[in-house]
């Protein structure tokens, strides 16, 4: 039988499934909690949210690698999805010892989207996650789940042959779309000829990448059919790099900068 799901669900996960497939690139700028989401909704042409698993776990005093606990996580990343009407894409690490059962909790929390970790099991294995994800989210009524099947194959293959490494990328990445994920993340400073690589490997709009420093530019990933780029902690280390600003400015004896806008 089919479960109930929080009003508008599915429909949000449709649209959040077609903005992946939409030739335009959709770029989310990663949230840690209400104001921040609230925030970046407000910002003309966001047309939905993820959060950032690292900048919720730092936020509330954990390390970043599954040490919070799943509960506050999740209790965390209902509290955004409750403050928006926008598709929000939730990071939930390697899914916390049972990535099926604690997407069918964030589905029911109203979230349309995840990221999940293989940390580098073996293939089959990850896949079979990937494929037990998308049946859960099916059962939750909500088949259009966009699963960003996060491969740490460059996030855990530092100090390897960079070859192998993507070749690795690549193997996982299309394991994972044939179990079922619409899409594959790949975070690492990739390169022009990495990413055209994974686009011809997975097809264009199935890769999703992370705005490292360094990585092309967003027109560019369009240009080679990226669905989709985040900014992960990125973003708030910015806002905290401002914080830090502000101190350091009233330190020497100023105070709050001109530019500050009043967003709450």
């Amino acid at each position: 039988m089919v479960q109930e799901t929080a009003d508008g669900t599915p429909a949000r996960a449709t649209e959040l499934l077609r903005l992946h497939r939409d030739p335009a690139l959709l770029s989310v700028v990663n949230v840690w909690d209400v104001i921040s989401a609230e925030v970046v909704a407000a910002v003309d042409g966001t047309r939905a949210l993820a959060t950032a698993s690292h900048s919720i776990a730092s936020s509330l005093g954990y390390e970043d690698g599954e040490r919070i606990p799943v509960d506050l996580m999740l209790e965390a990343v209902g509290r955004i999805v409750a403050s928006t009407d926008l598709p929000v894409s939730a990071d939930l690490e390697g899914g916390y010892g049972d990535a099926a059962e604690t997407v069918r909790r964030a589905i029911g929390l109203g979230v349309v989207g995840a990221n999940i970790e293989d940390q580098m099991k073996p293939v089959a294995e990850a896949a079979a996650q990937v494929e037990a994800i998308m049946r859960a989210a099916e059962a939750e009524g909500v088949p259009d789940f966009v699963l960003n099947a996060r491969t740490d194959a460059f996030a855990l293959g530092r100090g390897r042959d960079k070859a192998e490494v993507l070749a690795d990328a690549v193997e996982r990445g299309r394991a994972f779309l044939d179990a079922g994920a619409p899409v594959v993340f790949v975070p690492a400073r990739l390169d022009e000829q990495q990413v055209t690589t994974l686009v011809d490997a997975f097809g264009p709009q199935r890769l999703t990448t992370i705005a490292i420093p360094g990585t092309p530019p967003l027109a560019r990933l369009e240009e080679l059919g990226v669905a989709r780029v985040s900014f992960g902690p990125m973003s708030q280390n910015v806002a905290l790099t401002a914080l830090q600003e502000l101190v350091e400015e009233v330190q020497r004896g100023g105070g709050v900068p001109p530019t500050m806008r009043v967003l709450n």
